[in-house]
């Protein structure tokens, strides 16, 4: 057996290394040049075909396991990338141009998140069930009905080129897939093949160690489009997880909508999170929220889903100082490479149609970039009619640039809050003398946001139970879900009911009796 640390170039179909024909080269973005110490495969529509047909062929045994075991098969999996020591972190440093301190912390969040879902598994309350006893003599008699969550099926899974690590191969959409007892086919990003292969490799293992189907999971490579448009419309896979542009996103969910059975495609796509700055706090620390805002928007080159690409205040002297302080923050930033060569394209344009956009003053730029793919910050003003009145003002830019929209007065803020597009996440920096224009702001700001933050930054993304990692559209395909933390499993969950089975041919966790130490509804009441 090929050891779970050596890359190989190939792909993997239900435990099995594959790859033949045609290969493509990683990229090193900090050197501007491929990396040609190995080829990797590109599937092929066959490839895919075998790798759809194996999460079908193994949904059924995979969700009948018991649960301790699909939990044991994720605690397993976070044990083998921490197994996988350096080789992980270089790996994905070097394919993405990010610096190995973020690679590592993201490690742990990929690791943490895994045993946060293994955790979820085991405590069963996902399984919502409920009972319903008969009565027969009530007229018309009352059946016998239970009802429990069942996985959807098969999940196409799309890795993220911002998060190697936490939104990619073994990242939140597969981890969540796989505690709700789906099989995963994921597409790997092709800007990070290596680490893709070494992540699935320990997942393989892991699999193998726990008994679990190894038609689990798939890991398919390439770098065009056709093998992600073929994955979605295969009729077997019965949803989607995604994370990346508004382009792709809303190109997946047309193709997942024109299939004889459409499918749910769960994609987080674009925001430009507003922070708002109410006038006490303005006036009482605005040196310090100027360098906790350029310290947001820079962190990682701006290549967050909540980076604060906009952000509203009022006008005046206090608002002139924030500026003046927040410009000399941006022109001392240095440049960072960006992900990916694209990305980098991508930013350079949507900055530079910014600062050619009339109204738009540039207030500040960061250090000019030396090296190749270097992002380099910066800093916009409009006033708020200007900005209502130019929609091409309201698109986000990845990376790291923003726009401070100078507002009249509240009525001002709130006019445009109420003209945002979803997103998800805003944030209020606010004194005890804000909480009236606070409390003005948050109807509206429920309205357009999942997660709405006081007095912090929202490039910080706790992991756990009572988080949203979500908004209204486009932020989000579907603003009533999350894909971060624990209810992000409900994704790929769907109820069914049972009515007047005999008590053997009932699930288990529906027999009476069987729901130790679960959370159930029995007759209207909940109880454990």
């Amino acid at each position: 057996m090929t050891n779970a640390a050596t890359l190989t170039g190939k792909f993997f179909i239900a435990g099995e290394r594959r790859g033949s024909g045609e290969v493509f080269h990683a990229y090193d973005p900090a050197a501007g040049a491929s990396i040609d110490d190995i080829g990797f495969f590109s599937a092929s529509d066959e490839h895919l075909n075998e790798a759809c047909a194996a999460a079908e062929a193994a949904a059924i045994a995979y969700a009948d396991l018991p649960l301790e075991t699909r939990a044991a098969f994720l605690d397993a999996i976070a044990a083998n990338i921490e197994g996988l020591g350096d080789t992980v972190i270089e790996r994905a440093a070097r394919e993405s141009g990010l610096p190995v301190a973020r690679i590592t912390g993201e490690r742990g969040r990929t690791c943490g998140q895994l045993r946060l879902f293994a955790s979820e598994v085991r405590d069963g309350q996902w399984l919502k069930l409920r009972i319903d006893h008969a009565d027969p003599a009530r007229t018309p008699p009352k059946p016998d009905l239970r009802l429990r969550m069942v996985p959807l099926g098969p999940v196409a899974v799309f890795g993220a080129s911002n998060f190697p690590l936490a939104f990619s191969t073994a990242g939140g959409d597969t981890a969540s897939a796989l505690a709700a007892g789906c099989p995963v086919v994921v597409k790997g990003h092709p800007a990070h093949p290596g680490t893709s292969e070494l992540i699935a490799g320990a997942i393989m293992q892991a699999a193998s160690d726990t008994g679990v189907p190894a038609g689990v999971f798939s890991l398919l490579s390439g770098t065009g489009h056709s093998i992600g448009a073929a994955l979605v419309a295969d009729p077997r896979i019965q949803a989607v997880g995604f994370t990346g542009s508004r382009t792709g996103g809303e190109a997946l969910m047309r193709i997942a909508a024109a299939r004889i059975q459409p499918i749910p495609v769960f994609a987080e796509m674009s925001a430009i999170n507003p922070v708002i700055l109410l006038p006490a706090a303005l006036s009482a620390r605005g040196k310090a929220l100027a360098a906790g805002f350029i310290g947001s928007l820079t962190v990682g080159s701006g290549q967050f889903c909540t980076n604060p690409g906009l952000l509203l205040a009022i006008e005046g002297p206090e608002l002139d100082a924030f500026l003046a302080e927040a410009g000399q923050a941006v022109e001392a930033q240095a440049p960072q490479t960006m992900l990916t060569a694209g990305i980098h394209a991508a930013y350079e344009k949507g900055s530079a149609a910014l600062a050619a956009t009339a109204e738009v003053k540039t207030i500040a730029r960061g250090v000019h970039p030396t090296g190749p793919h270097e992002g380099r910050a910066v800093l916009f003003s409009v006033g708020a009619q200007d900005w209502l009145s130019n929609g091409e003002l309201r698109h986000e830019v990845f990376g790291a640039a923003s726009i401070v929209v100078r507002c009249a007065d509240r009525a001002e803020m709130l006019d445009v809050l109420a003209r945002l597009e979803g997103q998800l996440t805003a944030t209020l920096h606010m004194d005890d003398a804000d909480l009236d224009d606070a409390r003005a702001l948050l109807p509206v700001l429920e309205r357009r946001v999942g997660r709405i933050l006081a007095n912090g930054w929202p490039t910080g993304v706790e992991v756990g139970h009572a988080i949203n990692h979500g908004g209204p559209y486009p932020a989000t395909s579907d603003g009533r879900t999350t894909s971060v933390g624990t209810l992000a499993i409900d994704r790929f969950l769907r109820p069914v009911s049972y009515q007047d089975l005999p008590s053997a041919l009932l699930p288990a966790v529906l027999r009476e009796g069987g729901q130790t130490g679960t959370v159930t509804r029995i007759d209207g009441v909940w109880t454990s």
